[in-house]
């Protein structure tokens, strides 16, 4: 509302010709920014909302009034939409599933824009949002690029923007943890869902989506170190189940602007060894809990062996389950010490309970981003 205001009264002017493509250096596009007025920056950000929101090396100010523009128009869409399948009739089943969809969509976004809205610490902000097919969205609680520490969650299969105040709330968790320890530090979590998450099993076993995702995530932390103010942040990349997938590709293929990377319930992340991510010795870190099914997916190899041979479906059923050779769906169990990184506790909460407040898991997560 203020930026329109302010492009209403002409507190804003059209900036040069020469925008940053969408794929640029994030170290290029932070100087193009700083090289432009206020004026400038206001009417960007009005009038190139789409633009300024998905630049990685716009500042995080910047791209959280963009996105929220953005989500305010899509939600304007969907009502519209919705307005206009309601008034038919009479309605076939072609107009329910897009009323369905429409509706699923809008129940997201306004959960979204419900935490965004929340008069609660940290503030949050949006720095990413796509709102074609399952949608993506990228949040941060505190501001990353004035925070000593920051946090970035990769989360795993059938993450959606649906998910996204839920998946937000286990980044919470860690920097509540971290506040805890290090009351005196300031540190920000960010959840990044910016990729097309698996939805059902056999994308799952693929590693496209994690290879599509990488580069994403790359410009995403080079973003960050491009934008942050005085000394650089303790960058963390954490990684859960198909996440963590995610995250190694990146890592392994591009690198990533990390001081550590995390891995919880991992069915591996695409490398044999913690030294082919391409981070300082000791930085890898891995939990897995010791009741989490994760342990019992097989290589794809040997996986196929056995259903080739499997002559019931009870057969099959049980070649899901693995011998205790270290090797998961996509590698080397990262938890297992022969792996090369280091280890921290899970308690026994299964795949999805690393953020529980009883698990040792949260402590480690908080201690690592600290750099404890």
């Amino acid at each position: 509302d203020e930026l329109s205001a302010a492009a209403r009264a002409g507190w804003t002017e059209p900036p040069p010709p020469g925008r940053p493509a969408a794929e640029a250096d994030p170290a290029a596009v932070r100087a193009w920014w700083a090289g432009l007025t206020p004026a400038q920056r206001r009417w960007l950000t009005v009038h190139e909302s789409g633009l300024v929101g998905r630049l990685d090396g716009v500042p995080v100010a910047a791209r959280d009034q963009a996105n929220r523009l953005l989500l305010a128009g899509h939600r304007e869409a969907l009502l519209a939409e919705r307005r206009e399948l309601l008034g038919r009739s009479p309605r076939g089943a072609w107009e329910l599933a897009a009323l369905r969809r429409v509706e699923e969509h809008l129940g997201g976004v306004d959960a979204l824009a419900g935490r965004l809205a929340a008069e609660r610490t940290p503030r949050p902000y949006l720095l990413g949002l796509d709102p074609r097919g399952d949608g993506r969205a990228i949040v941060a609680l505190g501001n990353p690029d004035r925070a000593d520490r920051v946090l970035t969650y990769v989360p795993g299969m059938t993450a959606d923007l649906g998910d996204a105040p839920g998946e937000l709330s286990r980044a919470g968790r860690v920097l509540a943890r971290c506040a805890t320890i290090a009351p005196g530090e300031e540190t920000a979590a960010v959840l990044w869902l910016d990729y097309d998450a698996p939805d059902f099993l056999p994308e799952a076993a693929r590693s496209t989506q994690a290879t599509d995702a990488a580069p994403a995530l790359h410009r995403f932390q080079e973003g960050l170190r491009a934008t942050h103010e005085g000394p650089p942040a303790r960058q963390t990349v954490l990684g859960h189940s198909y996440g963590s997938v995610v995250v190694g590709a990146a890592a392994r293929d591009h690198g990533l602007g990390a001081d550590a990377l995390v891995f919880v319930g991992s069915p591996g992340v695409g490398v044999d060894r913690a030294e082919a991510l391409r981070l300082p010795p000791g930085q890898v870190w891995s939990s897995t809990a010791p009741d989490d099914v994760i342990r019992l997916v097989e290589p794809p190899g040997q996986l196929a062996g056995r259903a080739v041979l499997a002559a019931s479906p009870l057969a099959t059923a049980v070649s899901l389950l693995r011998p205790s050779d270290h090797e998961l769906w996509f590698g080397h169990d990262p938890s297992d010490p022969g792996f090369g990184g280091r280890t921290f506790p899970s308690g026994r909460y299964g795949h999805t309970g690393y953020w529980e407040p009883g698990n040792p898991a949260l402590d480690g997560m908080a201690r690592i981003v600290l750099g404890r």
